[in-house]
């Protein structure tokens, strides 16, 4: 796909000589609150429209998702183009995420404290198991991998789920979702779960919303989360929460195996992964200014 200035098309009619928006407003860039553009809110809403089951979008699709009309959805989509934050296919004329959004992704993900501390312990946690070791934060109904580590010793076991940092999941059926879900305030966790459409992803996937409100129960209560062939058949997953200096939990760190490598039984799992994920993620809050009750401060 390559970059191309926006081209007139039936679809994509050129800026018109006037300037009002679809409620006759004049596109200022002003709004009446004090500091508040009204342009880069446009523009951004434009950015949103975007997502991984919409990857690719017209103008009229771009109009009706943000309120505006062909002509004024036009004139912020050749300004985000011409900026690289869009590009548009030059066969089907219609746009998808610009290489500059990605690399605001990125720098947004490694600028963030919790990614810079917890690298060096997911590592080891990985080197130390053999197996593929991850960590995500919830965002809405789904979880965003924050980093994903691989061991580097011979004979480790690598999960080959094409998920990398920036992949997004659902959070109802994996064991980092589950696990940040659990620790969501009431009111929050049942807005989340109405928002998900519990769809079956693996043999054992909980598609009751019942069901998935016990389980969360029991992981909010013994802190730790298993995803056993939840996701995908013949995956298995233990998660536990990382937490900072208010005790809150922000991110979840699990552990990857799949049956083909260790067709055992889960408490076999449980037993041989839980101590050393509950080490990992106590360090990594340790880090992060965590302090459990009970004890003094260093």
């Amino acid at each position: 796909m390559t970059s191309q200035s926006p081209q007139s098309t039936p679809d994509e009619p050129p800026p018109p000589a006037a300037t009002g928006d679809a409620e006759g407003r004049t596109d200022t860039g002003k709004s009446s609150a004090a500091g508040f553009s009204q342009s880069l809110e446009r523009g951004l809403l434009i950015l949103s429209s975007f997502s991984e089951t919409r990857p690719v979008l017209g103008i009229s699709d771009l109009g009706r998702s943000v309120g505006l009309n062909r002509s004024t959805t036009y004139r912020y989509v050749a300004t985000l183009a011409k900026l690289g934050y869009l590009q548009q296919d030059p066969e089907s004329r219609k746009y998808s995420l610009g290489p500059r959004v990605v690399d605001l992704g990125f720098a947004a993900i490694n600028s963030m404290e919790i990614t810079r501390v917890a690298g060096p312990f997911l590592q080891a946690l990985s080197d130390e198991t053999g197996y593929t070791v991850s960590m995500a934060v919830l965002d809405g109904p789904d979880i965003v991998y924050v980093d994903r580590r691989r061991s580097g010793r011979a004979g480790s076991f690598a999960m080959g789920l094409q998920l990398h940092v920036g992949s997004r999941l659902p959070a109802y059926c994996t064991s980092m979702g589950k696990v940040l879900l659990a620790h969501q305030e009431p009111a929050v966790l049942r807005d989340l779960v109405d928002r998900t459409d519990l769809a079956r992803r693996g043999p054992k996937t909980i598609t009751a919303r019942e069901q998935l409100m016990v389980a969360l129960t029991r992981v909010r209560r013994t802190g730790c989360a298993l995803n056993d062939e939840e996701l995908a058949p013949g995956l298995r997953s233990l998660a536990a929460p990382v937490r900072n200096r208010d005790g809150a939990v922000v991110a979840a760190v699990n552990v990857a195996v799949h049956l083909t490598v260790w067709n055992s039984s889960v408490d076999s799992v449980m037993t041989r992964l839980e101590a050393p994920l509950r080490r990992t993620t106590a360090e990594i809050s340790t880090r992060l200014g965590h302090r459990p009750k009970g004890r003094m401060s260093e």
